[in-house]
């Protein structure tokens, strides 16, 4: 099966939640699986701002990403070279920034607005993550839960450099203070890491309104427990953030490997990648 049939392969549920405490979302996602393509943004900023901002992450880099793919896929047949996808990444993400960016320069009702941001790219066995800020991605696989992404944070520097212990950092109120934003500064770098999947991984994005009011044992638990239907672990886990507290908006993004999607390997396909 080759990746033009991504959607057979991923299955993908998504959800979003204001939450119990905040008016409204600032949180946003995009899924298409028949891309490949999953990004999930969580908004900052005064008044409307952060909604703004994670609602043109979304659009920059859903739907224009999007396009992008299926010409390179119709170009190249198959998007096969790991390079390939992270320099598809980067160059969007370098767009988006700036024009968030330059939308909070240029009006006032949205100066310092920002994003965090995490997105999953899958082909060829294979998936391509790129993060700014403090969403996540997680694996689970073989009934273990792995933190893929490293936040950008004040906690996670003082983590880090031994300040302060993990159970410490659960009760710090710095939580939510970010090292590096989508669209708050002219350029921005964003943490870019490859991984091979197999059939029965499930890829969890969310926003830390997740991983702030429900720990990773609990999220385990419940990505375990539904591991058949990603719909209802989506449901679940922001069912579990407000039973918590629900102390801000809270989005997740799922992503169970059904099938193996291995990249078309025909005659010019191997020429090109003979010749990179």
């Amino acid at each position: 099966m080759s990746d033009e049939n991504l959607s057979n392969c991923l299955v993908i549920a998504s959800r979003s939640d204001a939450g119990m405490v905040r008016t409204h979302n600032e949180d946003a996602v995009f899924v298409s699986a028949s891309s490949g393509l999953i990004v999930l943004a969580d908004g900052m900023g005064g008044y409307n701002a952060g909604e703004v901002a994670a609602g043109m992450a979304i659009s920059l880099l859903g739907g224009e990403l999007e396009k992008s793919i299926a010409t390179r896929r119709l170009q190249r047949n198959g998007l096969a070279v790991r390079a390939d996808a992270q320099a598809l990444l980067e160059s969007h993400v370098a767009s988006a920034n700036s024009a968030i960016y330059e939308a909070a320069q240029s009006q006032p009702q949205y100066a310092g607005m920002g994003t965090t941001l995490v997105m999953g790219l899958f082909y060829d066995n294979a998936v391509t993550f790129a993060h700014i800020g403090d969403s996540r991605a997680y694996r689970f696989r073989e009934g273990r839960l792995e933190q893929l992404t490293r936040d950008h944070s004040l906690l996670q520097e003082q983590i880090d450099s031994g300040m302060i212990t993990l159970e410490e950092a659960r009760l710090s109120q710095n939580r939510n203070l970010v090292t590096r934003a989508l669209g708050v500064d002219p350029a921005v770098q964003a943490e870019i890491r490859d991984f091979d999947t197999t059939p029965g991984d499930i890829y969890l994005l969310c926003s830390d309104g997740l991983n702030d009011m429900v720990c990773d044992g609990e999220i385990a638990h419940i990505v375990g427990k539904y591991a058949d239907d990603p719909e209802d672990a989506a449901a679940r886990l922001i069912q579990q953030a407000n039973e918590n507290g629900g102390r801000d908006n809270v989005s997740v993004i799922l992503i169970r490997i059904a099938h193996e999607y291995p990249a078309s390997r025909g005659l010019l396909a191997r020429l090109l990648a003979w010749f990179r």
